[in-house]
């Protein structure tokens, strides 16, 4: 009897696309959108190894739908660009089967004699599909952008209008500055309109050996600017280190025959980064469901803020200093009550349950949950600290100390909004709050240790 939290409806319908027969595996893979490692028997006795995606709760007003990546998927499946083929989709919850590609996605944990020629063949294959002709795919409906700014800015203003709700009630100063920052600075020229992956790189294709074996998860896929996949390329590689970036980009230019711009690879690097800043502070402010990993979403938001600081920094030649932190050795301010509760929580995970499970999903979310309780103790611990350090830069920013820290990135955000700050200050700070932060949630930051920029 397999052990599963599927819809019985699911399972019917994969046994029915192949014909007949039965599920035999089912196993929850990790994943930011619901997917499952599925193996099944048709009747003649022959077996199907599939990889399955679903939404259990779709949005109608979602611009990147699971059934828009299946067609795009679909369409490149007859080019050479590898991606798994779909056996089957349209299922209860916009259910997809794909062909489960020989290969494992973790790049980041090989030798490093393994890694450049993987990152080598990577390149050649993204060289070959940014060449393809857009127009012989056949693609689902997509806007093509026609000017340089449209290149830089669509898909950052489809991802605000996509969340605009919450963020007519938001206010964060980095999220503020970075996309003015993304409009004044916009490149002025591309060279050509090609279908891009929009999150390319380590982790998002399976390789085996020394080669590339498919490229996956095309959600973010759109048409636009060759530049903003070396942008997506570099945060992939910042997240999962795998040998560095050196000499790639000239490899690429060579295959393809597309000039690449270094300062318009740098460019897009923010974008992607402030692309994916929205979709995580909404996970991260509003409380997300039970069922998403929030101790990886708070380490994509602590550390991510942190490098898209970094990041701006470099295309304005402006140097960053680390903070100081507060003195950890004494064990903070908080509530020491509150300190003991966390700890017996941390070690009951830790030390009884993580060992006695075997499935590893059910693993990886008892990790999570030790991360969330350790979170929970630094907060305890040093969130008034940090809270008294924040409002004392704010007020050196502002030229008055806020009665609050809320009330005082309100202020800031809202100069930002009306054009009245000096570049280097506000970023200055703004880097520091997201180094503090960082710090502050260092449970969460440690799941992606010691992450740094590779050169170009």
């Amino acid at each position: 009897m397999l052990a599963h939290d599927m819809p019985t409806s699911v399972i019917d319908w994969m046994a029915k696309a192949i014909g007949g027969g039965e599920v035999t595996k089912l196993e929850r893979h990790v994943a930011k959108r619901e997917a499952w490692t599925v193996d099944l028997k048709r009747p003649d006795g022959s077996s199907l190894q599939g990889f399955l995606r679903m939404e259990r709760h779709p949005k109608t007003d979602d611009p990147w739908p699971l059934t828009r990546e299946v067609a795009i998927v679909d369409a490149l499946y007859e080019t050479p660009v590898p991606v798994p083929k779909v056996y089957a989709s349209g299922g209860p919850f916009d259910a997809v089967l794909f062909e489960r590609i020989a290969g494992r996605a973790d790049l980041q944990n090989m030798p490093l004699e393994q890694q450049r020629p993987v990152m080598e063949h990577f390149m050649d294959i993204l060289a070959d599909w940014h060449t393809l002709d857009v127009g012989a795919l056949k693609l689902p409906a997509m806007a093509r952008p026609s000017t340089s700014y449209e290149c830089a800015l669509w898909e950052m203003d489809l991802v605000l209008r996509k969340w605009s709700e919450f963020l007519a009630n938001y206010r964060d100063p980095l999220l503020t500055y970075g996309v003015d920052w993304l409009k004044r600075f916009a490149p002025a020229k591309f060279e050509r309109i090609s279908l891009l992956h929009g999150d390319c790189g380590p982790v998002n294709f399976m390789f085996e050996g020394n080669r590339v074996t498919s490229i996956i998860d095309w959600e973010w896929a759109h048409l636009g600017d060759p530049m903003e996949d070396l942008g997506n390329l570099c945060v992939r590689e910042f997240w999962n280190p795998s040998g560095g970036l050196q000499g790639l980009l000239s490899r690429y230019e060579k295959r393809s025959g597309i000039p690449t711009d270094p300062k318009i690879v740098l460019y897009y690097r923010v974008q992607t980064q402030m692309r994916g800043m929205v979709p995580i502070a909404w996970m991260t402010e509003t409380r997300a469901h039970p069922r998403e990993p929030l101790a990886w979403w708070l380490c994509y938001r602590y550390i991510g803020d942190r490098a898209t600081c970094e990041a701006i920094a470099e295309c304005m030649g402006i140097e960053l200093r680390v903070p100081e932190f507060p003195d950890a050795s004494g064990g903070g301010d908080g509530d020491a009550a509150a300190s003991a509760i966390a700890e017996a929580a941390a070690w009951a995970l830790r030390e009884d349950i993580a060992p006695a499970l075997s499935n590893s999903f059910a693993k990886s979310r008892v990790n999570e949950a030790e991360v969330l309780v350790g979170c929970l103790q630094m907060l305890n611990r040093y969130g008034a600290t940090i809270d008294r350090i924040e409002q004392d830069e704010l007020g050196e920013l502002l030229g008055r100390r806020p009665a609050s820290t809320k009330e005082g990135l309100a202020e800031l955000d809202n100069a930002i909004r009306q054009s009245r700050f000096d570049d280097e200050k506000v970023l200055r700070y703004l880097a520091n709050r997201a180094f503090r932060a960082e710090w502050l949630y260092g449970p969460a930051a440690r799941i992606y240790p010691d992450r740094r920029w590779s050169p170009l």
